[in-house]
């Protein structure tokens, strides 16, 4: 069976998850990836930073060639203001690593999802919290410090609202704006529950709007906008059969503890692989809970505090001139 589908059927919309289902598989490194990781211990932040460097990689991970970068944390999704504050300065770091901008540039920022939906409203969350500065910049340019970048935002909303696909909206704004950089944030997809609402990944490679519900869209890259697309994603849900799966590792390997090596029932339950598991798993549940997607109960508080993160670390890495001091003026 072709890695291409694996990585299709294990459903994670996360390239460092991708990245740990292929080596498990293979148990070697992945050909053509590149890995680094920082970890900051104090407050718990692991910075994973995964490169796909060449067509081999590409192949091997069902991902174009690029950068994608996670910042995790399971302070993220805490009420902790310390932890936030780091998180947001890391976050920053790292936007400002992935893409280096010139001075003056243009920036869209674009919140995907449906704001009546909490699980995917974490877009349009963003942009109600992002510093937008082009139409000043515009009108009133002497009053306003050089190291502030013209920056507009929008949330299209879905196409079940506009009867629209996001993309051709987000095309004829690019096409009449034009942007030096368009920056998505949209909801993701896990595989491991540990990592809902704990992640942030960013990734130069574009996104497909829709893909956290297991609805992709037509793609928000460079070669559908023509401009360069920086991607931003929490993944704030995983699909039952996924939940179900994790479940299932963590009884086997119980069971196989208490097991005698002999046991037939138990040598085949060893041998299954990720992917007999999760497909199996979901044809069981498929008659009677169909595509569902599961969140957690907190979710309502958990996307206002990522949407905070998230939206003051692009007004950091987006205005030179700003830092944390003055976000938190600012919201006083």
């Amino acid at each position: 069976m072709s890695k291409e589908k694996f990585n299709f059927n294990i459903r994670t919309d996360l390239a460092i998850e991708t990245r740990e289902m292929v080596r498990k598989e293979q148990d070697i490194e992945v050909p053509g990836v590149k890995v680094t990781v920082e970890e900051q211990k104090e407050k718990k932040i692991t910075v994973t930073w995964v490169e796909i460097i060449n067509k081999e990689g590409e192949k091997q991970m069902g991902k174009p060639i690029g950068n994608y970068v996670t910042v995790e944390s399971p302070l993220m999704k805490e009420n902790d203001v310390e932890a936030h504050e780091e998180i947001i300065k890391i976050l920053a770091k790292q936007l400002v690593k992935i893409k280096n901008l010139k001075e003056h540039e243009v920036i869209l920022i674009v919140g995907l999802g449906n704001w009546n939906i909490t699980p995917d409203a974490l877009g349009p969350k963003v942009i109600s919290k992002v510093f937008v500065t082009r139409h000043l910049l515009e009108n009133v340019p002497k009053q306003i410090d050089a190291s502030v970048r013209p920056v507009s935002a929008i949330s299209p909303g879905v196409m079940g609202i506009t009867g629209i696909e996001t993309s051709e909206i987000i095309q004829g704004i690019v096409k009449k704006i034009k942007p030096d950089l368009v920056i998505a944030i949209d909801a993701l997809a896990s595989r491991k529950t540990s990592r809902v609402n704990t992640t942030i990944q960013i990734a130069d490679t574009g996104v497909h709007p829709g893909s956290g519900v297991g609805n992709k869209r037509k793609g928000l890259n460079k070669e559908t906008l023509g401009v360069p697309v920086i991607a931003i994603g929490v993944p704030t849900v995983v699909d039952a059969a996924t939940l179900v799966n994790d479940t299932m590792n963590h009884l086997i390997e119980a069971m196989l503890q208490e097991a005698t090596p002999s046991t037939n029932f138990y040598e085949m339950l060893n041998k299954l692989n990720e992917e007999e598991k999760y497909v199996l798993i979901k044809e069981v549940l498929n008659p009677y809970v169909g595509n569902l997607f599961v969140t957690p109960k907190e979710i309502d508080e958990v996307i206002d505090r990522l949407a905070y993160i998230i939206a003051n670390a692009l007004n950091i890495a987006l205005h030179p001139g700003i830092d944390l001091k003055d976000i938190n003026r600012y919201n006083n």
